[in-house]
């Protein structure tokens, strides 16, 4: 069978990730259109930590985005892509010591804390290195808008302050040294199923930070209004186009936050598989077909190691994934499975596919977000898939992830 990909996949060998940076360049300027002028953008790097990636939302023509990590490989990542520390907003409940301290030393200077405790570990890092760091209080709101989507808050969560006790814990966190209470940060869901449950969500968000505004009677200088821009995921289909979005957010903070078009405060928001995710497509060789009892099976050499949804669990990986093979016609019906020893490693269960054969290819389109990283790499030791960096169709940089053992020092 043809591919689009055919002489990248002779080169480079499959399983082969493609990311095309004009694609990452145009999700960055629909993203910007859709919002208000003023809005900060921070790319979430769990979505796809290359450093190529990170680059292209960073440099180029229009905005630039900033970027919100959550470990220090992908602080790494992001200043090697040209980010600088104070471009960086450190996220998560497990926080190390450790972590903390080399996130200051690399000079990130804004954090999101999700509890009392999280901001004291904050505070005794900055102290330690004798400066002074901007917190963010994550919000678990009690309630939300959206009823669709994958829900982010609203219930017991290792993420963020209960909304409803902010108010009394107010006096303990307004003491912690080293720190600044800048301000709050939500993220109520991911992936919105349509636009107006987004517009509904943000709103529902904007509405609830004027009122703990008003509650906890501390300056806000910066709000994170969080995520839930949508995007195919290993699946045919475009990404959409938010064409209301601009105006309603407007509306709404014109009214909640009267002064937010002169900075006061200055608002943010975060996407991760919106910005990269149909910049990318898996290709994959066919490895064998077989059929057993009256059901076929497609096996080929990428599985949930390569293409895993947040490490195989299910979370994200569709139901059926549905492989672009160049437009030839579904002539059977089979379900697409990896090489690993698991029956765990299935792509897509009794789905259409063209007539495959041993060596033929399959492309999966969509898959620019929770690709190699969110997958089970290490399982059996198989090699980590090549990744192609493409622009305007040349090769920009070609890479793979390696797994080393090092051994350290033994007891003796």
């Amino acid at each position: 069978m043809s591919s689009r990909y055919a002489d990248l996949a002779q080169r480079y060998g499959t399983p082969l990730y493609v990311y095309d940076l004009d694609r990452v360049e145009a999700a960055r300027r629909d993203l910007f259109e859709a919002l208000p002028e003023s809005f900060t953008v921070f790319y979430a790097a769990k979505a796809n930590p290359h450093p190529e990636l990170l680059r292209a939302l960073r440099e180029g023509k229009g905005r630039s985005c900033r970027v919100e990590i959550s470990s220090t490989g992908e602080l790494s990542a992001a200043l090697v892509a040209g980010f600088l520390g104070a471009e960086v907003m450190y996220t998560g409940p497990g926080k190390t010591h450790g972590e903390l301290a080399v996130a200051i030393a690399k000079g990130v200077r804004t954090f999101s804390v999700e509890s009392p405790t999280d901001l004291e570990h904050v505070g005794a890092a900055a102290v330690a290195h004798g400066v002074r760091v901007d917190c963010l209080l994550r919000v678990n709101s009690a309630s939300a808008s959206a009823t669709t989507s994958i829900r982010m808050t609203g219930t017991p969560s290792q993420f963020g302050f209960d909304s409803e006790t902010l108010p009394q814990l107010m006096p303990r966190l307004s003491q912690v040294e080293g720190v600044s209470i800048a301000g709050l940060h939500f993220f109520p869901l991911s992936n919105a199923k349509d636009e107006q449950s987004l517009i509904g969500e943000f709103q529902h968000t904007i509405e609830l930070a004027a009122r703990l505004r008003r509650e906890l009677d501390v300056p806000l200088r910066f709000i994170d209004i969080g995520g839930g821009f949508a995007a195919p995921y290993g699946a045919p289909g475009a990404r959409p186009v938010y064409d209301k979005l601009r105006g309603e957010l407007e509306s709404t903070l014109d009214v909640h936050f009267p002064e937010w078009r002169e900075g006061n405060p200055h608002f943010a928001c975060e996407s991760g598989r919106y910005l990269v995710g149909d910049s990318g497509h898996l290709v994959s060789e066919v490895v064998n077909v077989k059929d057993s009892r009256g059901r076929r099976f497609v096996i080929l050499d990428a599985g949930i190691n390569t293409f895993g949804g947040m490490s195989g669990l299910g979370r994200l990986l569709p139901v059926a994934v549905e492989p672009d093979a160049d437009g030839a016609a579904a002539a059977q019906t089979a379900s697409l499975v990896g090489p690993l020893c698991t029956p765990g490693d299935v792509l897509g269960r009794n789905i259409a596919l063209p007539d495959l054969a041993s060596g033929d290819l399959v492309t999966i389109p969509n898959t620019g977000a929770y690709g190699p990283t969110a997958s089970l790499l290490m399982f059996l030791g198989r090699p980590a898939p090549a990744e192609v960096v493409v622009r305007g169709g040349e090769v920009v940089s070609v890479s793979r992830i390696e797994h080393v053992r090092t051994y350290g020092q033994r007891d003796e």
